[in-house]
């Protein structure tokens, strides 16, 4: 990409389990011909072996995967104009370790509160729901404070999937610069 290009531009969509990442990334990728990866396909090994296991991850566990979204995202700017990463990123420490050397790089928060999530998650068919695991997420979030962190941007999922797509397609023309 040389410098008169327009820069390509990714979006990591974050939040906790259950707040409808990939159903709004795969609708935001299709409407807008963009890019799509579901960081939890970066997961080494280990790692689903010790979920499958019923075991959380630590820090520890999470930081080759992070490092690996942190790959695919600068192999996705460098041939598409627009992507879209799935990655739960609850800790400023895993945005960071996501930023690393990575222009042009927004985190998109599908915000909801936990009694909103917990319902979605309750009537998902042929989906086995944990309340500990949704607790273990909110336990772990750390809220971004837009404030500090400038490239988030915050939308809130309490309305219906298509207007929470349609949010998000409006925040990715807005930093974009309406390139998409």
């Amino acid at each position: 990409m040389s410098d008169s290009q327009k820069p390509h531009h990714a979006f990591v969509l974050m939040g906790v389990s259950g707040c409808g990442k990939s159903a709004v990334a795969n609708g935001v990728a299709t409407g807008l011909n963009a890019a799509f990866l579901d960081g939890d396909y970066l997961h080494p090994r280990a790692n689903i072996e010790k979920m499958a296991a019923g075991h959380p991850l630590n820090d520890a566990d999470r930081e080759p995967w992070l490092k690996a979204i942190n790959d695919a995202i600068f192999a996705m700017q460098r041939t598409n104009e627009l992507s879209v990463i799935v990655c739960s990123a609850l800790k400023k420490s895993y945005r960071d370790i996501l930023r690393r050397q990575n222009k042009n790089l927004s985190f998109i928060w599908l915000k909801g509160d936990f009694e909103l999530i917990e319902s979605r998650l309750k009537a998902r068919k042929g989906h086995f729901f944990k309340p500990e695991m949704l607790i273990t997420q909110f336990d772990t979030l750390e809220a971004p404070d837009t404030a500090a962190e400038q490239d988030v941007q915050v939308l809130d999922i309490q309305p219906p999937l298509e207007d929470v797509i349609a949010g998000a397609v409006q925040i990715i023309r807005q930093v974009s610069g309406g390139q998409s």
